[in-house]
């Protein structure tokens, strides 16, 4: 009797269909198709498609070994260099050479700029002024989804890790915050929001993590800041930052009262130029001399009033308080003061600076090249109103215990009585 005969499929049997290498090829070209077919519904069609996992769109990056699920990366070393296919740190708008490494106030150029010289902001973050226009809720919403490069992302660098500020810069408006941001922004040590956030005025209950998400990415021995002129006259504001970090250090800029509100009510009539004179706004009753402090204009130069508040919740330790019209006069001297309270090394100093007697103000410069000073945008030095002499002489008055309680509570003396009676 004959064998039986081979199962199909088997190679050899009646089944069998070919030699074994073509049913292998067929076997692996099918597997390729449907790993090609997996990868273009996870992120595109095309061979472009095929690509790591960490890369694709709505994908987190892989946790290196030994990370739990929802803790942070391992923070990279400050010394460690970033590999070569990283894009370099985005620098602040100018950064110090190597060779100045020592802080030092003093003289600087004080002529004026050629007519070309007269450089505003080449970058997002000297020509827009939040003062000018707030920060959007699209901005902040983008900048607040998990992903995003956060306010002003153009200059934060692709690596590093998003943290909440350790310190801010809270006051006053029209008193100089823009210029203090934009020189501590030179320190290569600083990565700050280039735009104000508002998140402890406006914005809270969206939330400390959306408040993370719109910071700059830094790493290990950098600091986060970003400023906010508005928090120093809110209420609630000192307990919130407070809740959110005990040690966090403020900076206030402060600046003659006198001239903040009239700078203040300049900035306005810019916009409105159809709101009434300063002297109808700053009087409840004119022919009493009775000030009207509930115009914003007015409360906001009431420096002691808000500080009580602000010392209930931190000590003075970790308060610093600048000086707008030193930040004009001698901005390496006050920077210098900024440098030590933030705990940096002095590199930002007087060679960063160039004064623009057109604009009444410095402009940084970067002190290894000779390209032209870059100053802040035509909002900044605007020629103040004509103001009637007796009001001005009446809201000296006005301020005048103010002031002095305000140097009281301090510490310091700024002298506004003295540049009033030298005018």
């Amino acid at each position: 009797m004959s064998p039986p005969a081979a199962p199909p499929g088997v190679p050899g049997g009646r089944g069998s269909k070919g030699p074994p290498a073509r049913k292998l090829l067929c076997m692996c070209s099918l597997s390729l198709c449907l790993t090609y077919l997996c990868y273009s519904l996870m992120g595109g069609t095309g061979p472009a498609a095929l690509r790591s996992p960490a890369a694709l769109p709505g994908t987190a990056a892989p946790r290196p070994p030994g990370v739990l699920p929802g803790t942070a990366a391992p923070r990279p070393a400050a010394s460690a260099s970033p590999s070569p296919a990283a894009p370099a740190p985005s620098a602040a708008p100018t950064r110090a050479s190597n060779g100045s490494r020592e802080g030092a106030t003093g003289s600087w150029p004080q002529s004026p700029l050629a007519p070309g010289e007269v450089i505003t902001a080449q970058s997002g973050a000297f020509e827009r002024d939040p003062q000018e226009s707030s920060t959007t809720d699209e901005e902040l919403s983008r900048a607040g989804s998990p992903g995003s490069r956060g306010v002003g992302g153009s200059t934060t660098p692709d690596y590093g890790e998003k943290r909440l500020p350790q310190a801010l810069i809270i006051g006053v408006k029209k008193g100089g915050t823009r210029a203090l941001l934009e020189a501590i922004r030179a320190h290569p040590d600083v990565r700050a929001v280039g735009t104000e956030p508002h998140f402890f005025d406006r914005n809270y209950e969206k939330g400390l993590e959306w408040y993370r998400n719109v910071m700059p990415k830094t790493l290990e021995g950098q600091i986060t800041m970003e400023k906010t002129p508005s928090y120093f006259v809110t209420n609630e504001a000192p307990k919130r930052i407070h809740s959110m970090a005990k040690d966090t250090k403020l900076i206030v800029v402060v600046r003659n009262p006198v001239t903040r509100a009239i700078s203040d009510y300049t900035q306005t009539l810019s916009k409105k130029p159809e709101i009434p004179t300063f002297e109808v706004l700053a009087f409840k009753n004119r022919t009493l001399g009775l000030i009207d402090a509930s115009w914003s204009a007015i409360r906001i130069g009431i420096y002691a009033l808000h500080l009580e508040n602000w010392l209930q919740y931190f000590p003075l330790s970790q308060i610093l308080f600048v000086s707008g019209e030193r930040l004009i006069t001698d901005p390496a001297g006050e920077m210098a003061k900024v440098q030590d309270f933030l705990g940096l090394k002095r590199i930002v100093t007087e060679k960063h600076f160039y004064f623009n007697k057109t604009k009444g103000f410095p402009c940084l410069k970067k002190p290894e090249d000779s390209s032209a000073p870059r100053c802040l945008g035509k909002s900044k030095g605007r020629t103040h109103p004509k103001i009637d002499p007796d009001v001005i002489h009446r809201l000296r008055k006005f301020y005048k215990p103010f002031n002095v309680m305000f140097y009281q509570m301090t510490g310091q003396d700024f002298q506004w009585e003295q540049e009033e009676s030298d005018k």
